[in-house]
């Protein structure tokens, strides 16, 4: 009974503004990854790229180049997962003794809550961090297939298996990018949701900005507008 005492101290616009900053991440993420085709997201057109990589692979000799670009891609995934696993202990000590936060959110959002109003606002930083913790591993662990396909590709260009095996080296590729784009976006929204600490209205605020700065990557950034150039 007491617990539902504290919990009955989250408004329906707290409920509001959780339910935009899922709707928005996940959204968001659907419509970077299902472009319309007049304007392609940065990710779609990036996967056009990995595809030619393959193709010019198979004329590369040696493929020591691509091996390198293989195991920079396999590091730059492993210390999103290595900062993701920091930030989640940091989130599970805050969750934990909940005081050293408590003054700090309380002086900004201007109201004092339960003990429990605060681990549930770190808990949804917990769940966006944990699910980018993941996103990163898995592509890891997609770029080690996809290593191993590429070896698998034949140093023979002629050899009628090399275009198969190079097509499903891309693929693994793809998949891999796009579980660390999806990592990436979920480390932006966790960002985003620590601003629940300071109330509902914030959170909303961060969202907005949190959903502009991802779009504008994709979508309307100077590194978009140099890979679209074809002169």
């Amino acid at each position: 009974m007491n617990f539902m005492t504290e919990f009955s101290s989250l408004s329906g616009l707290d409920g509001v503004a959780v339910t935009v900053l899922i709707v928005v991440w996940l959204g968001l993420s659907w419509w970077i990854e299902h472009p319309s085709s007049k304007r392609p997201s940065v990710t779609v057109v990036m996967s056009d790229y990995r595809r030619k990589w393959m193709q010019v692979m198979i004329h590369r000799d040696p493929r020591i180049f691509d091996s390198q670009i293989m195991a920079s891609l396999r590091q730059g995934t492993s210390f999103f997962a290595s900062t993701c696993l920091l930030a989640v202990g940091g989130v599970l000590a805050l969750i934990g003794n909940v005081d050293p936060l408590r003054g700090v959110a309380e002086d900004i959002a201007m109201t004092s809550s339960p003990t429990v109003i605060w681990q549930i606002k770190l808990g949804l930083v917990l769940v966006l961090l944990s699910n980018a913790f993941l996103k990163f591993v898995w592509a890891n662990r997609i770029f080690g297939y996809c290593s191993v396909m590429m070896a698998a590709v034949p140093n023979d260009p002629d050899d009628p298996m090399a275009q198969p095996m190079a097509r499903k080296a891309a693929e693994l590729n793809i998949r891999a990018a796009m579980n660390f784009n999806r990592g990436l976006r979920s480390m932006y929204f966790a960002l985003g949701a620590v601003a629940w600490l300071a109330g509902p209205v914030p959170l909303v605020a961060a969202v907005g900005v949190t959903a502009w700065v991802v779009w504008s990557r994709e979508f309307a950034s100077v590194p978009r507008a140099i890979i679209m150039n074809d002169t």
